[in-house]
């Protein structure tokens, strides 16, 4: 596994890679590596067209399919702070794409819903987001991405917060 720029001109040392091997047994040092062209991939579908980052993205996705969730709900979910997500949703109330209000079950909850214009844009990012990683993944077939996505959904179901 060989790291270069796009575009770096080849010296002695390029032709030859950068050796990796030392990192082949670190997952995190995987993922990272994996998540750049996938980084890429959102920037130009929905972080640059919509104006949404990828934590913004993910709220509107999980309100969108969990109308009413709590801010503590989505602070549990994305194992960020509770004022990080005080921050992240007020961000969003100002862009008027989501409101908050008073649970009608418990006055001291706070629902979470989207407006319409934040149901169009999930609408819209969600719909993206289902293709556009498939360029990215081309060399795989259907079925190691299924494994892919069970495999890191195994991971992420059995960490610690």
């Amino acid at each position: 596994m060989t790291a270069r720029r796009a575009g770096a001109a080849e010296s002695p040392d390029a032709k030859q890679g950068l050796d990796q091997s030392c990192l082949e047994h670190v997952l995190g040092y995987q993922l990272a590596q994996a998540n750049v062209p996938i980084r890429k991939v959102f920037l130009k579908h929905i972080g640059e067209p919509l104006q949404l980052s990828t934590v913004e993205f993910t709220v509107l996705s999980l309100v969108a399919h969990n109308s009413g969730v709590t801010p503590k709900q989505l602070s549990q979910a994305l194992a960020v702070s509770a004022p990080n997500i005080t921050t992240l949703l007020d961000r969003l109330e100002q862009r008027e794409l989501l409101t908050r209000v008073r649970s009608e079950t418990d006055r001291r909850a706070q629902e979470i819903h989207l407006t319409r214009k934040g149901s169009a844009l999930a609408r819209k990012a969600i719909e993206v987001s289902r293709t556009m990683e498939l360029d990215v993944l081309r060399h795989l077939t259907e079925a190691e991405r299924g494994i892919l996505v069970e495999l890191l959904q195994k991971v992420a179901r059995h960490r610690r917060v």
